[in-house]
């Protein structure tokens, strides 16, 4: 194996890891919101800050290692942007795909339930689909403003703000990421999303990747001679 195909190998390694974290800790901690409380205002709350201090933690440790984008639309705006290379697309998406369904599998697993199972909450109203290409545009744009202005080393706790805020301004709850809806499938339980419902979902998703990276192109003016990566 040449050094730069164990480079990809390992930078995906750490793209799996870091996405089944993540998805662990969403799905995770809303299994533990809907059984300390029956207030949906507080599962909600457990649940969104519970996944901006991951997402912080995450991005700190991991964005040295791989830029820890654990979701493909800002891998494949990084790659647009010129930051990423064409090798990286492929093992980083499916990594972060595979990823997602490990991490929805161990929460389920954490807390006694089935390894996987469909779930069964349908989310397709147009709201919600709206909602879905605001929530993703906004944080493309927050990532990638960052990058153009050579504040990248911020990413982790505005990035973490950005989804904790999303969870309350948006009817969706910020999914923001076609990996984990994907991933959110397997779990029957607050977190989860209806197989039937996720393909509109991911569609909205790459919609809004790609109206906010326009914006970045369009309204950013770059201040740093390469972007870099976009979460590190």
């Amino acid at each position: 194996m040449t050094a730069a195909a164990a480079s990809v190998l390992r930078r995906s390694a750490v793209e799996l890891v870091g996405s089944a974290a993540l998805t662990a800790v969403v799905v995770g901690s809303g299994i533990a919101a809907v059984r300390l409380t029956d207030d949906a205002g507080i599962q909600l709350l457990v649940n969104s800050l519970a996944t901006a201090f991951g997402l912080f933690l995450l991005i700190t440790v991991l964005a040295p290692l791989s830029g820890a984008h654990f979701n493909p639309v800002v891998t494949l705006a990084d790659l647009a942007s010129g930051s990423r290379g064409v090798r990286d697309v492929a093992p980083y998406i499916a990594a972060q795909l595979l990823g997602c369904v490990a991490g929805s599998m161990l929460a389920n697993l954490m807390f006694d339930l089935p390894p996987a199972a469909w779930s069964g909450t349908h989310r397709i109203t147009p709201g919600h689909l709206l909602a879905e290409v605001v929530a993703t545009a906004g944080l493309v744009f927050v990532v990638f403003a960052l990058a153009r202005t050579g504040r990248s080393h911020f990413a982790a706790a505005v990035v973490a703000t950005y989804i904790g805020a999303a969870y309350f301004f948006t009817s969706s709850t910020s999914f923001a990421n076609p990996a984990i809806t994907v991933g959110r499938m397997f779990t029957d339980t607050f977190a989860g999303i209806a197989p039937a419902s996720a393909p509109l979902f991911i569609a909205m998703q790459l919609v809004g990747a790609a109206a906010g990276y326009l914006a970045v192109r369009l309204l950013v003016v770059e201040t740093r001679g390469r972007v870099g990566t976009a979460t590190g």
